[in-house]
């Protein structure tokens, strides 16, 4: 409901409240793959429960006096919107996330909050707000964010992001994401996402070749199992090796079906059908993709925009490589 300016450089789009407990959900299932959600060793509990019915007027007069607005504005997620603009209502969510500590401090005796390490000045102001009204110290703990060596956030390409949702990332992309990560990269993946012991992380960082890319398979597997099961990543992995060696089972790899309606007079034009894959969001960037090189469609690069895919071509399942490392599989059903 109040957006976290941290790491923006515009204000984040509003969501509706339906879409905000949806999405609590869909985390909540995420977490329950890594702990123990069965029992009672573990509680959830959803902020929006104290934070929608708080009077405004009573929460500013009893907590706002305990938030310095200078002190506010040198925490780089504000500091660094001075210049666009940083609106009042943005400028509640620290207050918001204090809050919460103090809240959960006071309801389940929580004494430690987690979080990245760009939380630190909300998780902060949280300690501060319950040694102010409580007189207690509690305590937080952040983590290094996964970034490449240059501080950009990994995790982001041009869809977006790599999610953690199969709907939204398949197991297959999933794996080749950490399969085609940056050279220099490897080592710190394996030292964040890992358990291997850090002699070998070093060995790992000494590597070049065709034993780093076989380093990165093996994160790449341990990361898809991690997250989807040991049969996807298998999967992935076999579908991977099928790519280039021009032969196997794809059976993992993004596919989208077709029908007798997407087909007209026995034939598909390539922008229409990279449309439907969802490989480009219009045909003045298939056009484009094509021009400059960037299509292979069956190991042979396109290099006409008016292509026309053949109904015979797409009932034997057609691979398109856009790029480098995208890959799609595309089949009349």
């Amino acid at each position: 409901m109040v957006g976290d300016p941290t790491g923006r450089t515009d204000m984040r789009t509003m969501m509706t409240k339906e879409t905000i407990d949806y999405n609590a959900e869909c985390f909540k299932a995420q977490i329950s793959k890594f702990l123990d959600t069965s029992s009672d060793k573990i509680t959830f509990v959803n902020n929006a429960d104290w934070l929608r019915n708080l009077n405004y007027m009573d929460f500013i007069r009893d907590y706002g006096i305990h938030f310095s607005v200078n002190r506010m504005l040198t925490a780089d997620a504000f500091r660094s919107r001075m210049e666009r603009g940083l609106s009042f209502f943005e400028l509640n969510y620290m207050v918001m996330q204090s809050y919460d500590f103090l809240y959960l401090f006071r309801t389940y005796g929580c004494e430690m909050q987690l979080g990245g390490n760009d939380q630190w000045s909300n998780i902060i102001s949280g300690v501060d707000l319950v040694r102010k009204t409580e007189g207690k110290t509690v305590y937080g703990l952040t983590f290094k964010l996964l970034t490449t060596r240059e501080g950009v956030k990994m995790g982001k390409t041009s869809k977006g992001a790599i999610w953690l949702d199969p709907d939204k990332t398949s197991p297959y992309e999933f794996f080749q994401y950490w399969r085609n990560i940056d050279d220099s990269d490897v080592s710190n993946c394996f030292k964040l996402l890992t358990e291997i012991p850090l002699e070998e992380i070093d060995r790992i960082d000494k590597l070049s070749g065709e034993e780093l890319n076989s380093a990165k398979e093996q994160l790449a597997f341990y990361l898809t199992e991690l997250i989807h099961s040991n049969k996807e990543a298998v999967l992935a992995r076999n579908s991977s090796k099928a790519l280039f060696s021009g032969m196997g089972n794809v059976e993992g790899m993004p596919c989208t079906e077709l029908f007798e309606s997407d087909i007209e007079c026995g034939e598909l034009d390539i922008l229409n059908l990279l449309l439907k894959c969802g490989l480009v969001t219009s045909k003045g960037e298939g056009r484009r993709l094509i021009e400059q090189g960037g299509l292979v469609l069956n190991d042979k690069k396109v290099s006409d925009p008016f292509y026309m895919v053949t109904e015979e071509q797409l009932k034997n399942s057609i691979i398109f490589k856009k790029g480098k490392k995208v890959f799609h599989r595309a089949f009349k059903g």
